[in-house]
């Protein structure tokens, strides 16, 4: 568990009780040392809770104090506000309404001269432009999530279509194109498959061996080296 986590569990731990409690108790329901404990109690009285106590004795807090507000730079903000544009434009309906989601969500958290940083306009993304019968890029994402294989339709322009098993690790966005990196049964090595070369795509019952992160640095050695070769 984070610090910034435990923080927060400290402070519901304490909320819950009316009386003074002992550390050895914190500890016991925090699953952590005492001598964590006093390290975070500190920490939260430096950040301005009202907790009287002290080791032998107990711990209490005093109601009325709330942990400060998410604080970002304006260029953090920047950040935050393009990044989400281009998640809301560039990708699949799911990104696109978690994106927004989250914008909304820092938005009820921050102070309120920040918040209208988030609305200010300050960039523009352009719309990904719209390819005919381009497969759903959910059904790519689910099974990279839940590592599953999936059957593809896909049209080579140097040959014709084939039914290939491939296990997607990996969506790529480079300019208007969008990218699945993944195993080819097919062709047993890595491929880039082009989502509108892609006819169909069905979710497969049996997942591939091994970790997504890990196949995917395998991947990225694999084209750096090409790269090297190509630029030596």
């Amino acid at each position: 568990m984070s610090k910034s986590n435990r923080l927060f569990e400290l402070m519901q731990m304490l909320r819950r009780h009316q009386r003074p409690v002992p550390g050895t108790e914190l500890a016991r329901e925090a699953g952590v040392s005492l001598r964590t404990i006093y390290r975070d109690i500190a920490a939260l009285q430096a950040l301005g809770a009202q907790i009287e106590g002290e080791p032998g004795f107990g711990y209490i807090l005093k109601p009325g104090f709330l942990l400060p507000p998410l604080m970002f730079t304006e260029e953090e903000m920047h950040a935050l506000t393009l990044g989400a544009q281009w998640v809301s434009r560039q990708t699949d309906p799911g990104l696109a309404r978690a994106a927004e989601n989250l914008l909304g969500k820092i938005g009820a958290v921050l102070p309120a001269e920040l918040r209208p940083t988030l609305n200010e306009n300050a960039f523009h993304v352009g719309r990904a432009p719209a390819h005919v019968n381009e497969i759903d890029l959910q059904i790519v994402r689910q099974a990279m999530r839940e590592q599953r294989k999936l059957l593809i339709s896909y049209r080579d322009p140097k040959g014709p279509a084939t039914e290939r098993i491939i296990w997607p690790i990996m969506l790529g966005f480079v300019e208007t194109k969008r990218f699945v990196a993944g195993w080819c049964e097919l062709r047993q090595d890595f491929r880039l498959f082009r989502t509108d070369r892609i006819g169909r795509a069905e979710l497969q019952a049996g997942r591939y061996p091994g970790r997504r992160r890990d196949l995917a640095k395998q991947w990225r050695v694999k084209v750096d080296g090409e790269n090297a070769k190509l630029s030596g």
